[in-house]
């Protein structure tokens, strides 16, 4: 009974307390011991993704959102909605204190049978309970979350005087009309429907300013009972009807809020939601195909300390805080995008098939299109029964998606280009690119110390071409020349210079230390590739990516956003050679079948890996960099030996590079690169020695002293003396550094003298004296007397093998 005085004393006291603050006598010391003071929080509110449309102006890609919270103001609710909450809820609302004194008593009376613990509840008490739960549903911890919101609803009389206090001191610092405003945008709708904004859109699909009598008094009779009497739950429509009907709209024909007449119009109103389903999560953002990309942003707000200090934190604040993302999406290219991956690459194939496809503008870093071959979703529940659905973003690392990422092949030989071109070599270097054995303690690592063993490997198509300059290397892709090439280098340094184009592992891990990674064997993802070959196409600066240009919080202030950070990957000269070299990679190597040629210059390199599992092509123009990658998300199928739609599977990456670079082009354009270092384009032309006759000893040092590198090719047919230097290639002159190789003779060949016009007897001296033995002479005519030579095969100056070949000598009688 105690307590129950306790509640009376209070009731009465209150219009006291809050009209004119007077100090409460002994008998109510609990109540004044009290927190007499709560401040509403910022209100949870829906994040909204964009994009950027052709017009320049934004698209919605997605919302994310803890509750469907849209916070409007006074001026865009529709007079409806107050005087119906007012009428339903607390006629007073307008007289009181914060207190409805009747209606507490009556309440209290109604506590001590155990009838009701609630009741009384003014809007101003009603607004006070909705700004607790609020603040223990932004709580991170789990139990202390739980436990605040047990606190804040639990039915009790402590509550209530909590409560009572706090709506006193609430009114003493807000208007009314603030209150009331406050109290119709936190107010929960069922669901995750929360505040009126949210609720007119989504239960009748407008806006609360345009809301009729009949449907603002439906919203009004939700808040009762939120989830029991929500209307986009068939079963529910006929209790919301009920208590529309008897308590709101009766409610507020007594307090004369509305007509006789718009009470029978509202009340002959059947119910009748239209269901506006909100921009809920990344799939919504499938309508533009842009599923990943906007994931890709929700990970960069997780991963990102400019959000918060710990990912709780972030997500948390990116679920409620309201923010405005505008991104870097550019909504034609991602179009364009997703019509060239349609167009090539089916969802589901006969093996675990994946694609994708993304751009980043080089300069600023900016993604400009990320599409892939398969629907986002985060339901585990589609992506076990929908083949064509994935929640993995090929494109991106592990922490921004999910992907471990792909072997890159060839693509990577770029680095080891760069590398050749800063430690003054040239396009023009003659490299050996016949397969081969090589010996891994021949690489020089400073990292590591460096590797033992040996390693076989061939080229792609088992290509032997032989000695070829690093400019046909390159746009050829010929492994072994690159190799070579990698073995007058430093690994480390090779290493250093692909992670100064921002490369690096997709899951995390360093990237590897061994030789073969020369050729690509480290898995990275697509648009760590982009960006690197857009550094390229920058002139050597590499800017990393970003997806994020601006974000507004729910006040309109603008927020810190990650940037794109820009470092010199390599020298102006150095890049403007390396495109030299890569645009002939388009133009006449590899990827001939990617060139858009549509007087765009373009640069690029193919990529293809063990087994042809994964297939690549990157490229460039000015204005844009892409990678395409197409391959097995798991397994060892050859992408080159399958046909993937109409058309071969190793020509796939280009054609979806080449349509989609072409409708590109035609809205960003591009302009001729710089011009490259005629230096490092053609090097420093040496003569090399004149080595026919030495030692094979005797010519490695002459061209190691003319500062060339030796490789021995072996023992050749030869007229030289055996053991003798025959021939070299290259020969006459070459870019210092290139590799000559030596060929030796092995002395079984000799040359067939002039015998013409001379005897038989002559021509046997002849030949004997050529080195040619007499059993291999075979006459066709007179073989002695006065007979000459009119011919022999093979003729003057031909070689023969000594021993076994036949020379066939012509005579004719004098």
């Amino acid at each position: 009974m105690s307590a129950i005085a306790g509640i009376l004393v209070t009731a009465m006291v209150t219009p006291a307390l809050a009209v004119t603050g007077i100090a409460a006598n002994n008998s109510i010391g609990m109540f004044e011991n009290l927190p007499s003071y709560i401040k509403p929080d910022a209100l949870a509110e829906k994040t909204n993704i964009y994009a950027t449309q052709s017009d320049g102006s934004p698209i919605l890609l997605a919302s994310v959102f803890e509750q469907n919270r849209e916070e409007v103001g006074w001026d865009q609710i529709n007079q409806f909605v107050k005087d119906a909450v007012i009428a339903t809820e607390d006629p007073r609302f307008y007289s009181h204190g914060g207190v409805d004194i009747a209606s507490t008593l009556r309440a209290a009376a109604g506590n001590a049978l155990e009838t009701s613990a609630s009741g009384a509840s003014t809007i101003s008490m009603q607004y006070v309970r909705n700004i607790q739960v609020q603040k223990a549903e932004a709580i991170q911890d789990e139990a202390q979350r739980d436990a605040a919101y047990e606190e804040a609803t639990k039915t009790s009389i402590d509550r209530k005087l909590k409560e009572i206090k706090l709506a006193i001191g609430l009114e003493k610092e807000y208007s009314k009309d603030d209150i009331l405003l406050g109290y119709l945008n936190i107010a929960p709708f069922g669901g995750r429907v929360y505040g009126i904004q949210s609720a007119a859109q989504y239960y009748f699909g407008v806006n609360a300013s345009d809301l009729t009598l009949a449907q603002a008094a439906s919203l009004i009779a939700t808040v009762n009972e939120p989830n029991g009497l929500r209307i986009d739950e068939p079963e529910n429509i006929e209790a919301n009807q009920a208590r529309r009907d008897k308590d709101v709209l009766a409610s507020m024909l007594k307090e004369h809020k509305v007509t006789q007449a718009q009470y029978d119009e509202a009340i002959a109103t059947p119910v009748t939601p239209n269901i506006v389903e909100p921009s809920t999560g990344c799939q919504t953002a499938n309508a533009i195909a842009a599923g990943f990309f906007c994931d890709y942003v929700t990970h960069i707000v997780k991963n990102d300390q400019a959000f918060g200090p710990d990912e709780d934190t972030r997500w948390n604040n990116f679920k409620t805080g309201g923010y405005q993302i505008y991104t870097s999406l550019d909504v034609d290219l991602q179009n364009a995008a997703m019509a060239a991956m349609n167009a090539n690459v089916p969802k589901v194939a006969d093996f675990d098939l994946g694609s994708s496809l993304v751009t980043v503008q080089p300069g600023t870093g900016r993604v400009l299109a990320m599409v892939q071959n398969k629907d986002f979703s985060d339901d585990p529940e589609v992506t076990a029964t929908n083949l064509g659905a994935s929640a993995i973003n090929y494109s991106t690392d592990y922490l921004y998606g999910g992907s471990t990422g792909f072997q890159v092949g060839s693509t990577y030989k770029i680095f080891t280009l760069a590398e050749w071109l800063k430690t003054g070599h040239s396009l023009g270097d003659i490299v050996n690119g016949s397969p081969g054995t090589l010996n891994l303690a021949q690489f020089k690592d400073s990292c590591t110390g460096g590797n033992g063993g040996t390693y076989s490997v061939k080229n792609d198509g088992g290509a032997n071409p032989g000695n070829v300059t690093v400019l046909n290397a390159t746009a050829n892709s010929v492994n072994l020349a690159y190799l070579r090439m990698a073995q007058k280098l430093d690994q480390c340094e090779i290493r250093k210079t692909a992670e100064a184009f921002g490369v690096h592992r997709a899951d995390g891990n360093p990237l590897g230390e061994n030789p073969a990674d020369v050729l690509g064997t480290n898995e990275i993802a697509p648009l760590t590739m982009a960006a690197a070959f857009a550094a390229v196409a920058n002139e050597g600066t590499y800017c990393s990516p970003i997806a994020i240009d601006k974000i507004l919080d729910a006040e309109g202030n603008e927020l810190p956003v990650p940037t794109s950070t820009c470092s010199q990957a390599v020298a102006p000269n150095v890049a403007a050679t390396m495109v030299t070299a890569l645009e002939a990679v388009i133009n006449s190597g590899t990827a001939t079948a990617s060139n858009p040629r549509d007087g765009i210059p373009h640069f690029g390199k193919t990529g293809t890996t063990d087994s042809e599992k994964d297939t690549w092509f990157v490229g460039a123009s000015t204005e844009l960099a892409t990678a395409v990658w197409v391959g097995n998300v798991v397994g060892t199928v050859s992408i080159r030996n399958t046909s993937i739609g109409d058309q071969s599977g190793g020509n796939v990456r280009h054609s979806i590079w080449k349509q989609f670079m072409t409708d590109a082009d035609g809205k960003y354009g591009g302009t001729e690169f710089p011009t490259a270092d005629s230096t490092l384009v053609n090097g420093v032309q040496v003569q090399i020695p004149n080595l026919a006759g030495m030692s094979i000893d005797a010519a490695k040092a002459a061209l190691t002293a003319a500062g060339f590198d030796f490789d021995d090719g072996g023992v050749v047919d030869s007229t030289a003396k055996a053991g003798t230097v025959d021939s070299s290639s290259p020969s006459g002159t070459a870019t210092k550094g290139s590799t000559v190789t030596v060929y030796t003779s092995n002395g079984e060949l000799r040359t067939v003298p002039n015998l013409v016009g001379l005897s038989p007897d002559a021509a046997k001296s002849a030949i004997a004296a050529a080195g040619i033995d007499s059993s291999q002479v075979v006459f066709n005519g007179p073989s002695s007397g006065n007979a000459k030579v009119t011919g022999s095969s093979p003729s003057s100056g031909e070689p023969i093998r000594f021993g076994t070949d036949k020379l066939r000598i012509t005579t004719k009688a004098g």
